[in-house]
């Protein structure tokens, strides 16, 4: 096909010609999936030949609704977020046609888990202060460090991994962007239990870790740049994802009150109205952000994808407010019913799930909404000075060598 012209059928009806060719009760369900991204029904947005037919991104709806009307296999996609999400528009931005093509498939088949090695026990929210050093070893780097709150490291296969490879200039330049493979020598993952008493979260060690020259995403020094694609995909993968009218908490809620009419008192209705409208408001706003994502401004229709900008911040910071919120409300709903929670055995969960959970993991597990993906209080900052245009905060590190900050 030419990458210039469109295609000449509908993607779902693309989609049912791939059905009709590719049983699905038939093949290997691994086998399935990569035929599937062959034929560019894996993400449509992508460019040809990575898994897409370069369309706009709201016609993946409409493929997927035909998979899975068929019963078709799908990618766990759950388990594989962070590569989903982070990982895949990094990669076909920055990365190099022979990088593409080595990641891309296997990361959307599933076949290959991938984690984020960004956050730092000393840099807080300052991600720009990391301390994780890269030092350039002939035909590649050695990397030492710790990486903390990495969602998936201990199922991971690939890394996206930031680390200082020059301490001698401001913070934001000395950073270069790499993939790291997590069953290199040298990496360490190790549990860290939550509140909820799981361990889905993990720190990460690195000593003496080698990463080859020919795994490093866009150019030396440049990797924060590159690291605000990573950024902004996170947020709208946290914030503004696809989900139909009462999906996610405020659903679960709405199902309780329904249900349990001995539960309803006046105040309580109140507040519910209140998030459901809130979250409804949200569910739209997010698909608006998609949309505009789908055709970037200046750009031909057939561009692969659009880049998210500081929108995101906002939809993730909103998200992690409704959440903690809804899932407070549903404690105030049960009382002390609300207030059992599962068995306190620590185990290392492969998805986040919350459908399927009881109110108390719920109202724990939120908690961290206001952490991952970037903290309110950062995301509050970006919503002001990139989106509402007000005067930034006053920085006395930002012309200041990395090495010569306070540590």
């Amino acid at each position: 096909m030419n990458p210039t012209s469109q295609p000449t059928s509908q993607p779902a009806d693309l989609a049912r010609e791939f059905l009709a060719a590719h049983d699905p009760n038939a093949l290997d369900p691994r086998d399935f999936l990569r035929a599937r991204f062959d034929a560019g029904l894996a993400w449509v947005q992508f460019p040809e030949g990575l898994g897409g037919l370069g369309l706009p991104r709201e016609e993946q709806a409409a493929v997927e609704d035909v998979f899975a009307a068929a019963g078709a296999p799908d990618n766990n996609p759950r388990r594989i977020g962070i590569g989903l999400g982070m990982a895949a528009p990094t990669i076909l931005r920055h990365g190099t046609d022979e990088q593409r093509r080595r990641w891309l498939r296997p990361l959307w088949t599933g076949e290959e888990v991938w984690c984020q090695l960004f956050s730092e026990p000393g840099a807080g929210s300052d991600l720009a202060g990391l301390g994780t050093r890269a030092v350039r070893d002939g035909d590649g780097w050695v990397v030492d460090g710790q990486k903390v709150w990495t969602s998936m490291a201990h199922e991971a296969r690939w890394a996206i991994l930031i680390a200082r490879t020059d301490p001698a200039v401001p913070k934001h330049q000395g950073i270069t962007y790499f993939v790291l493979d997590m069953t290199a020598p040298g990496v360490e993952v190790r549990p860290l239990r939550q509140a909820t008493g799981e361990a889905e979260f993990n720190e990460v060690f690195l000593t003496g870790v080698r990463i080859p020259d020919t795994d490093r995403l866009g150019a030396v020094g440049e990797g924060w740049a590159v690291a605000q694609t990573t950024l902004m995909n996170e947020r709208v993968a946290i914030g503004g994802g696809a989900a139909p009218r009462e999906g996610g908490g405020i659903g679960i809620v709405a199902d309780l009150w329904r249900e349990r009419p001995e539960l309803r008192t006046p105040a309580l209705h109140d507040a519910l109205l209140r998030l459901w409208v809130e979250a409804e408001a949200a569910r739209l706003t997010g698909m608006r952000l998609r949309q505009q994502l789908s055709r970037p401004p200046g750009s031909s229709r057939l561009l692969a994808a659009g880049q998210p900008g500081p929108e995101g911040s906002a939809a993730k910071l909103l998200f992690a407010r409704l959440n903690q919120e809804i899932s407070g409300l549903e404690l105030d709903l049960l009382g002390e019913e609300g207030l059992r929670h599962d068995e306190w055995t620590m185990r290392r969960p492969t998805i986040v799930d919350f459908s399927g959970r009881t109110a108390g993991y719920r109202y724990l597990r939120a908690k961290g909404n206001s952490i991952e993906g970037g903290t309110s209080e950062i995301l509050r900052n970006i919503v002001a000075e990139r989106v509402l245009g007000l005067p930034p905060e006053h920085r006395l590190d930002k012309d200041v060598a990395w090495k010569d900050l306070p540590k």
